[in-house]
């Protein structure tokens, strides 16, 4: 990923903001978004994976995303979807393998054969710091780099989660031991 990429993600301060690709990795973060999914980050293989926290990590996840089911569904619905548009993608088959055989709510999401396409709506987190945010999400392609997407979470001005946001902010800046793609490792040996 070009540096261009994080400087625009740094550039964003009010919002979570991150790059992944069809598989769920997240390929690079702003601040914000580091201390929103810290709960993800938690997990020292790198690069993260939203789908494997999802599904290999149940309590951690269903403790951290408030509509877990449905979140759940539309992990693998969106893998799927990812399979029918790059088959021959190793990483892929590889992640679905692993969650195939260490899940056996994933291979029933699997089986079902759903595909989803999602761009936009809303999440609703339940934060260790700040508790819960209703957060309104967009997920941009990035034409300049096929394949990955830009997600950023909002929240409306004067609202409680947009209070809980600059909370977070502020604890994630009392925080130095957050876990980032670039030191999550050494943090953890």
């Amino acid at each position: 990923m070009r540096p261009a990429i994080q400087q625009v993600l740094d550039a964003i301060t009010d919002a979570p903001a991150w790059i992944r690709n069809g598989r769920h990795d997240i390929i690079a973060m702003n601040d914000l978004a580091r201390a929103l999914y810290s709960p993800v980050l938690a997990d020292p293989r790198r690069p993260a994976n939203t789908t494997r926290f999802v599904y290999l990590h149940p309590e951690e996840a269903e403790a951290f995303f408030v509509d877990y089911d449905q979140i759940a569904r539309d992990a693998a619905a969106m893998l799927r979807l990812e399979a029918g548009l790059n088959p021959h993608d190793k990483a892929l088959i590889e992640l679905v393998g692993e969650l195939s055989t260490q899940s056996e709510q994933f291979r029933r999401r699997w089986a079902s054969q759903d595909v989803r396409f999602h761009r936009s709506g809303r999440k609703r987190l339940r934060h260790p710091a700040v508790g819960q945010l209703d957060l309104d999400f967009e997920s941009l392609e990035l034409p300049s780099e096929p394949g990955l997407k830009l997600n950023i979470y909002t929240a409306a001005s004067g609202t409680p989660t947009a209070d809980a946001l600059k909370l977070l902010a502020s604890w994630s800046a009392s925080h130095d031991a957050l876990p980032t793609e670039r030191t999550a490792s050494s943090d953890r040996t």
